[in-house]
């Protein structure tokens, strides 16, 4: 019976080392295996997972490995409470460990949304409301959005800067408009700071008008200052502006695509026909080069311009040079 109870005793231990031996084994091949080996794979760990239901998320995206070579990685490493949250897009061949130290330097997936130069505050709403983003503009009006942003203008139009911003699946409308706005200020304030001491705008939020209408002026770069240095001497010279873009804002819906004389002498806060100096506020939002260059016109001596056919502008600095261009731009010239 002894000898029996011995030989029991060594068979057991030759078993448990061997299934020692074999979960070593297959734990040190756990380890220098590839997580996924079909890419790219996005893994979603909600706010409050557990590290096993991290171990979960793995697997149901057809991740390799195990649940016990998991567990064992994890208390080995002291990972069952440290596991980060977020998206993430795996996109390279990783390791376990590698896809944990990925995944902790938290690098979650990232996405864009691009506020377009020229583009107009219900425009740029109506693209936040249909992107990725958690919507906080849903339940608020533009009022309460101004009081949330801590904005005293007449409305939103123009306080935004157009750029690309990154975001994440779990960012919010909200906090990417705050950015947006703040990196205005930046821009504006420098702009500001550093103007032509010459110029006849009297604040920062002037400046921001003008550019607007610089930027609905001309997408052509070279033209942005030309363009201030008309609308500068004109203000100067207690000239009407006469843009067509500020007409066009103050009819808002009315126009359909062609401006008429009927729109032109339709007298609203934005008409610079029948209105002297600025309108009230932006009528679009302006780029950091139009901002730069409201605060910097040319020195040259123009006063009116016309457009091309060509994209641009001929500008002229009498009335009769002007009239001669408008007609060649009537002829298609």
């Amino acid at each position: 019976m002894k000898k029996i109870l011995i030989y029991s005793l060594l068979l057991l231990m030759a078993l448990a080392l061997g299934a020692i031996a074999y979960v070593y084994h297959e734990y040190k091949q756990f380890l220098i295996e590839p997580v996924f080996t079909e890419l790219p794979v996005v893994l979603n760990i909600e706010k409050g997972s557990s590290y096993g239901q991290f171990i979960q998320i793995i697997q149901q995206n057809g991740g390799q490995g195990n649940e016990l070579s998991w567990k064992l990685m994890g208390r080995l490493n002291h990972l069952e409470n440290s596991i980060k949250t977020g998206e993430f897009e795996i996109t390279e061949a990783m390791s376990p460990r590698e896809l944990v130290t990925y995944i902790d330097h938290n690098n979650v997936k990232t996405y864009s949304i691009t506020i377009v130069e020229g583009h107009q505050w219900q425009q740029i709403k109506r693209q936040f409301l249909s992107s990725p983003l958690k919507h906080v503009l849903v339940d608020i009006n533009d009022n309460e959005l101004k009081l949330k942003l801590g904005l005293e203008t007449e409305n939103l139009e123009g306080l935004f800067l157009p750029e690309t911003y990154q975001y994440t699946q779990s960012d919010v409308d909200f906090d990417v408009l705050q950015r947006a706005h703040q990196d205005l200020k930046v821009v504006l304030d420098r702009a500001w700071e550093n103007r032509d001491p010459n110029i006849l705008i009297k604040s920062p939020y002037e400046l921001l008008i003008l550019a607007s209408i610089i930027e609905k002026e001309t997408a052509q770069a070279d033209e942005r200052n030309i363009i201030s240095g008309v609308f500068n001497r004109r203000l100067k010279k207690g000239m009407r502006l006469q843009t067509d873009p500020t007409v066009i804002y103050g009819v808002g819906s009315d126009y359909t695509g062609d401006i008429t004389s009927a729109h032109l002498n339709t007298d609203t806060p934005y008409n610079t026909y029948t209105r002297a100096g600025l309108p009230p506020t932006p009528i679009a939002m302006a780029s950091a080069a139009s901002i730069e260059a409201a605060a910097h016109p040319n020195k040259g001596k123009e006063l009116y311009f016309v457009a091309n056919n060509k994209g641009g502008h001929i500008f002229s600095e009498t009335y009769e040079q002007h009239q001669k261009a408008v007609v060649r731009y009537l002829k298609g010239l």
